[in-house]
């Protein structure tokens, strides 16, 4: 459904920050990139969305498609017409605006008032909670709600692909699972193709079908998400783990050497 074929992206024409990054997202799946802070998965995610050029960057080689249509040159906007929407880290709400607002912001490719109530009372049924705050200026909802806001307004706009950019980032376990849930449910009931970028591997690798490890702007693993969990390597560095069951410390996993394996 969505390709990335060997794409280079370059910031400010200088800036060489993707590698020749190849990955495939399945239609009505969950993929998830993993990867440490700075590995290029945030990149790749505006790649997609075509934000890149709002920060002076631009994909210069290779080429992204959805549904077999080239797409790395068209405008954000048009992108999003075509089903494919980005929810940032940092839950980036419209703070002075209520939550139902929010909702309605998210809706501005659909002209029609009646699927637009229809898709806020959608909403309200994954997430009950913003239903209970629908009134609430955003800026004052809690982390978790905000983490919930963002994703109901992504889904105001129907769409068919949604790039979820750390959905965990800070905060509490409990609320962090709740979220994955929802995310889970959305796939199975929406049918709601997701390429999930995530530092917690083992929550995103629990819900992914399939996974991508990046590292220094490459993708040095892939496979299917099971597969991954049982990898040697990903439990070590991702999930902290030595093959007896070992915790490692900070100092040790500072300091690996990444295996010549990764680059074959």
């Amino acid at each position: 459904m969505l390709a990335l074929n060997n794409i280079e992206v370059i910031y400010d024409g200088v800036i060489l920050v993707l590698k020749g990054v190849s990955l495939n997202v399945r239609e009505g799946g969950i993929t998830t990139l993993l990867g440490a802070n700075g590995a290029g998965k945030t990149t790749t995610l505006k790649a997609i969305s075509g934000l890149l050029r709002s920060e002076r960057g631009d994909v210069t080689k290779g080429s992204i498609e959805f549904n077999g249509e080239r797409i790395d040159r068209l405008p954000p906007h048009a992108i999003v017409r075509r089903g494919i929407v980005q929810v940032f880290e940092g839950r980036r709400v419209f703070e002075h605006l209520t939550t139902e607002e929010n909702l309605v912001a998210g809706a501005h490719i659909q002209p029609d008032r009646k699927l637009v109530e229809a898709g806020i009372a959608r909403v309200y049924e994954y997430f009950p909670r913003l239903k209970e705050r629908r009134t609430v200026q955003s800026g004052y909802l809690s982390g978790g709600e905000q983490q919930m806001l963002v994703i109901g307004r992504a889904l105001m706009s129907n769409p068919r692909v949604m790039l979820l950019d750390e959905p965990s980032l800070g905060l509490a376990p409990m609320l962090v699972e709740e979220i994955f849930e929802i995310i889970k449910r959305l796939n199975e009931q929406e049918k709601l193709t997701v390429l999930l970028v995530e530092q917690n591997a083992t929550l995103a690798l629990g819900i992914a079908e399939f996974g991508y490890v990046m590292e220094n702007g490459r993708i040095v693993l892939d496979g299917p998400a099971a597969a991954l969990q049982q990898n040697a390597d990903i439990k070590e560095f991702y999930l902290g783990l030595t093959e007896v069951g070992a915790r490692k410390s900070y100092r040790d996993v500072k300091h690996y050497k990444r295996r010549k394996r990764w680059l074959s």
